[in-house]
């Protein structure tokens, strides 16, 4: 991942990711990009604090998990009325996931490793879409 320092953004994204180096480094360069994050080291630690849609805020999910998977989860928020705006983030993508993902109502599906500019490009347009 190639980082952009120079950006300074504001709202909340919830990182899901069960990988805690890539987690720990994502949360590291949102916060100097200038958001509020909050990690969750499985889908099921989401569920269990489901974050207010009030705010300013994304989702930014990982697809493959061990348990509740990305697109499992983003089923789950549906069915409990969640309207927070998800960014898929994976390393393992393929069409026929993205595709499911995207017409679930997925707001992006990027691939990893994702640049920096593209990766704070997604979060500010869904994060204004909340």
């Amino acid at each position: 991942m190639i980082w952009r320092a120079n950006v300074v953004a504001s709202g909340l994204v919830h990182i899901v990711d069960d990988d805690a180096s890539f987690r720990s480094a994502l949360e590291r360069h949102l916060k100097q990009a200038g958001y509020d994050v909050a990690t969750y080291a499985s889908a099921q630690h989401l569920v269990e604090s489901l974050p207010s849609d009030t705010m300013s805020s994304c989702i930014l999910l990982d697809v493959l998990m061990p348990g509740l998977s990305g697109p499992d989860l983003q089923a789950r928020l549906r069915e409990l009325g969640s309207k927070l705006p998800i960014i898929f983030l994976s390393g393992y993508s393929d069409i026929p996931t993205t595709v499911r993902t995207i017409r679930a109502g997925a707001h992006d599906f990027l691939a990893k490793p994702v640049s920096s500019d593209e990766l704070l490009s997604a979060i500010e347009r869904g994060s204004r879409a909340a």
